[in-house]
């Protein structure tokens, strides 16, 4: 049960105590009985009225800015304390990290319109509570602020990019926006910027469709530039093979051209002779190769004896 609960119990039950008790000394006619009734009485009204709503508790993860008569002069940690209602007014701050989820729409250098969606995490600085209860009020104020910087620098960041490169670089975009609202949101803040995520970039219809098409006519493209690259190279190892059993070719012949000798000519022409001679002779006499190295002169005289 909370403390403040149990007071409230102790001090009604002492002022129906004590009014029960004075109304005992009016019936009995007992002056001393009267008085002390009363006396309890009012004590124990001005107690129900002070104590209990002057004891709070701090939770841990919060801190409390005492303020008294209007002015910030104190801050209390986790904890049960007393302070007087009357002349302080406590104000609680959560000191455990609050997100702040951000939808805006921005544009990129090219003119291309986007929506975005972003979440801040941030912690205040506990120590630096004051500060906050003076120049902002409440936390609420506070993160406000803190998104309102959010939103320009994650424009300004992201409009000074084309929206090609956002699309091939949307990864690299969180750590550029989370950069430049670190460096915004200092401790003139005082928070702690813990992260800043890019959870969405979103272009038009009709700005995702060129892009895709674009994509798409890329591919092709590749695609029919490496088949035109790889017919080049067919066609090219298929001129060098020609060549080179050409050129194989060639060293061949001359090759066996040099090792052609009069003697393996003759060798040559006796394995295919079958024995016949001729049985007519062109021109005016023929010297023909007979085996065994001997030549015949027919003139086409002794030819027609």
């Amino acid at each position: 049960m909370p403390i403040r609960i149990l007071l409230v119990i102790v001090f009604l039950a002492l002022l129906c105590g004590c009014i029960a008790l004075g109304v005992l000394g009016f019936k009995k006619s007992q002056k001393g009985l009267k008085i002390t009734g009363i006396i309890g009485a009012v004590l124990s009204l001005i107690g129900f009225l002070c104590i209990p709503l002057s004891i709070y508790t701090v939770d841990t993860g919060e801190v409390a800015v005492v303020k008294f008569l209007g002015q910030a002069n104190n801050v209390r940690q986790a904890g049960t304390y007393f302070d007087f209602w009357v002349t302080n007014t406590i104000q609680k701050y959560d000191v455990k990290t609050q997100t702040i989820s951000i939808n805006t729409a921005t544009y990129s250098s090219d003119a291309q319109t986007m929506d975005i969606q972003m979440t801040v995490q941030y912690k205040i600085m506990s120590d630096k509570a004051i500060k906050i209860a003076e120049q902002y009020g409440s936390l609420d104020a506070l993160q406000s602020r803190i998104e309102s910087v959010a939103i320009e620098k994650a424009k300004a960041t992201l409009s000074s990019h084309k929206a090609m490169n956002i699309i091939a670089e949307r990864a690299s975009m969180s750590p550029l926006v989370e950069d430049s609202i670190k460096k915004a949101i200092d401790e003139k803040y005082f928070v702690d910027i813990q992260t800043v995520v890019m959870t969405n970039i979103d272009f038009s219809d009709a700005f995702e469709k060129a892009v895709e098409d674009k994509m798409i006519a890329e591919q092709q493209q590749l695609k029919a530039n490496y088949e035109n690259e790889t017919k080049i190279a067919k066609a090219k190892a298929d001129a060098e093979a020609k060549v080179v059993q050409a050129e194989a070719e060639a060293k061949s012949n001359d090759l066996l051209e040099k090792s052609l000798t009069e003697n393996i000519l003759r060798q040559m022409y006796i394995e295919k002779w079958d024995g016949k001679l001729p049985t007519t002779v062109a021109g005016d006499s023929t010297t023909m190769l007979i085996p065994g190295g001997e030549s015949t002169t027919q003139s086409s005289q002794s030819k027609s004896q």
